[in-house]
């Protein structure tokens, strides 16, 4: 068996909380044992704590870790890593949901000694619904097609429980430990049938502020380690993009509409880096958090 721990890190996740949970808890394993549930809330004000303490009264494996204060997600995700006692951690958003074999699915490659990192699947459930939703679904396609070919962590990953702690002042969690796990010289690996269902932003203003943040940290992680992840080379992102044109002609317009908010989102990220803008606190995407459907409901995905 490979035994689990599970870390959420949460900030006012009241509407979504309880559905992953839900999710966590029932997970249908049969090499996979998950034997705790870590939840950081760093300084929540809704009822993110109330119903997690909830949960934690049905199954003892949930544990809620209280941060008085928003100190950055690396912060919450150093708390879990000094918790977690099992010989493989997984980091799940708050504002995301696993299918049932999810967990399972994405931590198998660990019978193999030399994979150190997996990779899940987000898919938008409001890909169709919005022009903004709609472009944030080309993005997390783009991001499947390059991580078929170069695995790129986000969202949903886990990983061998060797990392004590990543630096508090990267903003981008999963890439920095993703980096340091290809260091040790393990593989890193893509699952794409580990699916996690996610929400894209549903304004302008919030797409602009995850994709300047992410520029930033990623910048941030190649001049502090060298490290560059795949989304980063343009040569790599050109090829799939034309791949995804040339398979899927109907979506030019709103693949145009895409490749000019990443131009500006990395411009953004660009300055705000140069400056010396600190994204370790960001600033929420608000219309991200309420996917609006349980964990079991069956989704229409588009495109």
């Amino acid at each position: 068996m490979i035994s689990v721990s599970i870390g959420v890190c949460a900030y006012n996740e009241e509407k979504n909380i309880g559905n992953l949970l839900k999710a966590l808890l029932t997970q249908q394993t049969d090499v996979v044992s998950i034997r705790e549930i870590i939840i950081v809330s760093s300084g929540s004000t809704d009822k993110t704590d109330e119903i997690v303490n909830f949960y934690s009264k049905l199954d003892s494996r949930i544990r809620l870790i209280r941060q008085k204060r928003r100190e950055g997600k690396a912060s919450a995700v150093n708390e879990i890593l000094k918790r977690a006692k099992c010989e493989v951690c997984v980091l799940e958003s708050a504002d995301t949901i696993p299918l049932p074999r999810t967990i399972e699915r994405l931590c198998v490659p660990f019978l193999k000694d030399d994979v150190g990192m997996c990779g899940g699947h987000p898919i938008p459930i409001n890909g169709g619904k919005s022009l903004v939703g709609r472009v944030g679904s080309v993005l997390w396609e783009l991001h499947h097609r390059i991580s078929l070919k170069k695995p790129k962590m986000g969202e949903l990953v886990a990983f061998r429980n060797i990392i004590d702690e990543i630096p508090k002042d990267t903003a981008v969690d999963e890439a920095w430990i993703e980096a340091e796990i290809r260091r040790r010289g393990y593989r890193v690996l893509y699952v794409p049938d580990a699916i996690c269902y996610n929400k894209c932003p549903e304004t302008f203003g919030d797409y602009l502020k995850q994709r300047r943040r992410i520029h930033a940290g990623h910048l941030h992680l190649k001049d502090r380690v060298g490290y560059e992840v795949a989304t980063m080379n343009v040569v790599t992102v050109l090829k799939e993009l034309i791949g995804l044109v040339v398979e899927k002609p109907r979506l030019i317009p709103v693949i145009a509409i895409a490749v000019l908010l990443e131009f500006v989102g990395r411009m953004l990220g660009y300055v705000d880096y140069v400056r010396g803008r600190d994204h370790v606190v960001w600033d929420i995407a608000e219309t991200t958090k309420d996917l609006g459907v349980s964990y079991d409901e069956k989704i229409e995905i588009s495109p």
